[in-house]
């Protein structure tokens, strides 16, 4: 039998973990906020929602399904890679059963790193909750398919009991976002203050990850540098195939980036030509590209492994086994 891997996504933490062969291969776990949200808060009496027009015009449906994006989001896109379903939201009731062995998406949008981020929405799922709630789906799926075979599957407290790959974010350009741009810019420049605090932080992050994976003796805990990823799309976006990296697909206001993205909002034609969905959040072509990164980028981009060399060499592990 394989030997126990999970991955995790926070803000997004990702986590993998190599199921029985009976099973999906993967179970793969989201923790995080609105980047990774794919539909919790709504289940939730909160305003942080996007579960109406335009949110999810460009699904095969066209329907808002909870996710801050004209589509997929970054947790979908890597369920493509990995060959595997997107994972449901933990609060649907749609997941139960086998649905169980995907994993689960815990994120909630309006949420940060600590409990008073994101009051002004309520009744949000912290992450301290989330993590309970991770736990409360361990207890599930153990009703399933046993306790032995759950603890394989899932991990608990992260790495202590299980996670064998925890892939963590860092800032991305908080300061070039079209709702700062709107509040803060004469002509589309960045906030360099934010700026400055993102970049004094990411190194920070990636330095503490070593420091974990020397204690814990393996590549555990990646690290993926969002704000170098998003930079090169608002540097020169028109490489990327982009018309604006200030101007915000769906919004009102200097740059579409006052308020919310809503049914009277305006609205761009072409979403591909955008990095920015609404105010905050990328569109699904910029995900796409986001993502890419993930999968292939240079030590520049994700350290110290991409998640194609992650998976050659989960692959080769578990062959071994």
């Amino acid at each position: 039998m394989a030997p126990s891997s999970s991955w995790l996504l926070l803000l997004a933490v990702l986590c993998l973990g190599m199921l029985p062969a009976s099973r999906a291969a993967r179970a793969f776990f989201v923790f995080g906020d609105s980047l990774v949200d794919n539909g919790n808060n709504n289940y939730l009496f909160t305003s942080a929602r996007a579960d109406s027009p335009p949110y999810g015009i460009d699904t095969p449906d066209h329907r808002a399904t909870g996710r801050f994006c004209n589509g997929k989001n970054m947790p979908d896109i890597i369920s493509e890679h990995l060959g595997a379903e997107p994972v449901l939201p933990y609060l649907s009731p749609e997941l139960d059963g086998d649905k169980l062995f995907v994993g689960a998406n815990f994120a909630s949008a309006g949420i940060g790193i600590l409990n008073d981020t994101g009051i002004q929405f309520v009744n949000i799922i912290h992450i301290a909750k989330q993590l309970r709630y991770f736990e409360q789906y361990q207890h599930r799926l153990s009703a399933v398919i046993g306790e032995e075979q759950a603890r394989r599957l899932v991990l608990a407290q992260l790495h202590d009991l299980g996670a064998r790959r925890v892939l963590v974010t860092g800032v991305g350009p908080i300061g070039c976002v079209p709702a700062e741009l709107a509040l803060h810019s004469l002509d589309g420049a960045c906030d360099t203050e934010l700026q400055r605090a993102a970049e004094a932080y990411n190194p920070q992050l990636v330095q503490m990850l070593s420091e974990l994976n020397a204690e814990v003796g393996g590549d555990v805990f990646v690290g993926i540098n969002t704000h170098r990823i998003h930079n090169d799309f608002i540097d020169d976006p028109t490489a990327y195939g982009f018309e604006t990296a200030t101007e915000a697909c769906c919004g009102q206001g200097r740059f579409n980036g006052m308020g919310l993205c809503t049914i009277v909002s305006n609205l761009c034609a072409d979403r591909d030509a955008y990095v920015f969905w609404d105010a905050f959040h990328p569109t699904e072509r910029a995900n796409r590209l986001i993502v890419q990164q993930f999968m292939d980028g240079s030590a520049d981009y994700i350290t110290p492994i991409n998640l194609t060399t992650i998976l050659k060499l989960d692959q080769a592990a578990a062959l071994h086994n």
